[in-house]
């Protein structure tokens, strides 16, 4: 008898699968609510692929929805950005995107509802008074004046704030629940206020705009979700979500259920700061690839696999916790290793000079694009007199177990020769600029020579035939040791979030790289042609990741 595999299922899983068996709902469909007032980063990836996951896991359906309720804030860029990055993630929504905005005749209606029921009132309070009317945790609010309108004065007051005869502020609808609640999101919510705005897709129709904790309820049970998963921050809000939906008199109520937020450490990820750093110009937008938005790791070369594999490493919880940026940095790797060619490139050159080998003569060697998957074949790579190393592979007067290049010692050009170096020439600060060399042509790589070894192995640019390019190292945007904000609530930037190298020599056969292509630079690390600054003349390459990684996957 085979063993049944073992499924380990999150606390969402299991009361899904006890709704289903109890008859609550016959059908899963859960969404993705966004609101359009900023690029999403990878805590919202969190939510598109766990909302995406359950509706694909329980043969039901995933939508995305704008939450645009507030127009202060939202702008059509955002809506086009949002809708690529879930797109890219790969959460199908099919045709089914949606807006709050498009239900605003129906929350009205269900407000007119909520009146005419005694559970709604106009209230003529200022913010100000409102905020101190509604209590403390420890002490309970007191009742608004303007409480007890009739039904009549309501809908007639309710009547002259959506035909615009009030300011912004100067009256909103309120829930009618208990001051006494212990639940300040109880104590008689705004559930419309006025607003006279210009809204990116309703245009000027309405002045007056429901609150979210009013809108969101309605949106979920008009679309006929039956899981509402959010973040643990609305779980105070969940009473006030039941109600709206209860009181309305929605037939088969959605459930809400609430799961931890992903916080990663030494991020940016707040909306506002991350606005500021675009403009004061510390980051060049907010898809620059030291943010953490999803459009930057897109642009900085993180395939949706990677995030995917990192959001189930992550998991799914009730408690809140932070996850080590390394973790993300090992995904990329996982899932690049095997995926890319692995290419020459030098980010700091030196010239080489082969003495004896015939001047003007191109040999293309045969070379494996990635010896740990042979399905990526291989390619030709040109090899002549003058070539490029790295600076760093050369020395003058090495320390002792130091096997790269300098004055008489040989190694071996990775796929090509033995290369002895038997001169250098310096400019006029001693800075090395050129290393005079031999070469013996009956150590080519591949070939049954003599059986001499060298120790030293290293990587070169034919001279004659590459590509310039600029290449972009990035490190943690703001200082790990100082922690992310200061006291007074400035960011600590890292001085060193962003190198250029200008002068990179790369091998002849990414010549035509365009953007998103990425490769693995022999030594260096992942590399992304930049989808924003490359052109077809003038190559940037960013580093996406560094070889090496200080996170240790669980066994």
């Amino acid at each position: 008898m085979e063993e049944k595999e073992k499924v380990s299922k999150n606390f969402i899983e299991t009361a899904i699968e006890k709704d289903l068996a109890e008859g609550v709902y016959d059908h899963v469909m859960t969404r993705f609510p966004p609101e359009p007032n900023g690029y999403l980063h990878i805590g919202h990836a969190k939510s598109i692929l766990l909302n995406y996951g359950l509706a694909k896991k329980y043969n039901g359906k995933f939508n995305l929805r704008f939450d645009d309720t507030n127009p202060t804030k939202e702008k059509t860029e955002f809506v086009h950005s949002i809708e690529e990055d879930v797109r890219w993630l790969g959460a199908d929504f099919e045709d089914r995107r949606y807006f709050a905005s498009d239900y605003f005749d129906q929350m009205y209606e269900a407000a007119l509802v909520l009146i005419k029921k005694g559970k709604a009132y106009v209230c003529d309070l200022t913010p100000e008074e409102i905020r101190e009317y509604r209590g403390t945790l420890t002490e309970p609010g007191k009742e608004s004046p303007y409480r007890n309108r009739s039904v009549e004065e309501n809908l007639a007051l309710f009547e002259d704030m959506k035909n615009g005869k009030f300011a912004d502020g100067e009256r909103v609808l309120r829930a009618k629940i208990d001051m006494a609640a212990g639940n300040i999101n109880m104590r008689d919510p705004i559930i419309y206020r006025v607003a006279h705005m210009h809204h990116h897709n309703a245009g000027d129709k309405w002045c007056i705009y429901p609150m979210y904790d009013f809108a969101h309820p309605i949106e979920d049970a008009i679309e006929g979700i039956s899981h509402s998963i959010c973040t643990l921050e609305f779980e105070d809000h969940r009473p006030l979500y039941d109600w709206v939906v209860r009181e309305v008199g929605f037939e088969q109520p959605p459930r809400q259920i609430e799961f931890a937020k992903m916080y990663l450490t030494n991020v940016v990820t707040g909306k506002r700061y991350i606005k500021k750093l675009v403009e004061e110009g510390v980051v060049d937008g907010w898809d620059d690839p030291r943010l953490v938005s999803i459009a930057a790791l897109r642009r900085r070369g993180f395939t949706p696999e990677s995030i995917k594999n990192f959001i189930e490493l992550a998991g799914v919880s009730k408690a809140q916790s932070s996850v080590d940026y390394a973790m993300l940095e090992f995904c990329i790797r996982d899932d690049l290793k095997l995926k890319k060619s692995r290419m020459m490139a030098i980010l700091d050159p030196i010239k080489v000079t082969i003495t004896n080998y015939p001047e003007g003569q191109i040999e293309y060697l045969e070379v494996e694009n990635n010896k740990e998957n042979p399905e990526l074949g291989s390619r030709k790579v040109p090899f002549s007199r003058d070539l490029y190393i790295e600076r760093d592979d050369f020395m003058i007067d090495p320390p002792k177990k130091y096997f790269r290049m300098f004055p008489g010692n040989e190694v071996r050009f990775m796929n090509a020769y033995f290369i002895k170096c038997n001169d250098y020439k310096t400019d006029e600060n001693g800075n090395v600029t050129e290393l005079l060399c031999t070469y013996d042509p009956e150590t080519k790589s591949g070939n049954d020579f003599t059986g001499r070894k060298v120790k030293g192995t290293i990587h070169w640019v034919c001279a004659s035939e590459c590509v310039d390019a600029e290449v972009r190292l990035y490190e943690n945007l703001v200082d790990e040791e100082k922690g992310v904000y200061n006291e007074d609530g400035t960011m600590n930037i890292n001085p060193n979030s962003l190198t250029v190298l200008k002068n990179c020599k790369l091998e002849i056969n990414m010549k035509d790289s365009k953007a998103y292509d990425s490769f693995q630079f022999v030594r260096q690390g992942y590399f992304c042609c930049d989808a924003k600054d490359s052109k077809e003349d003038a190559l940037v390459f960013n580093r996406i990741v560094s070889l090496k990684s200080s996170y240790k996957p669980k066994k």
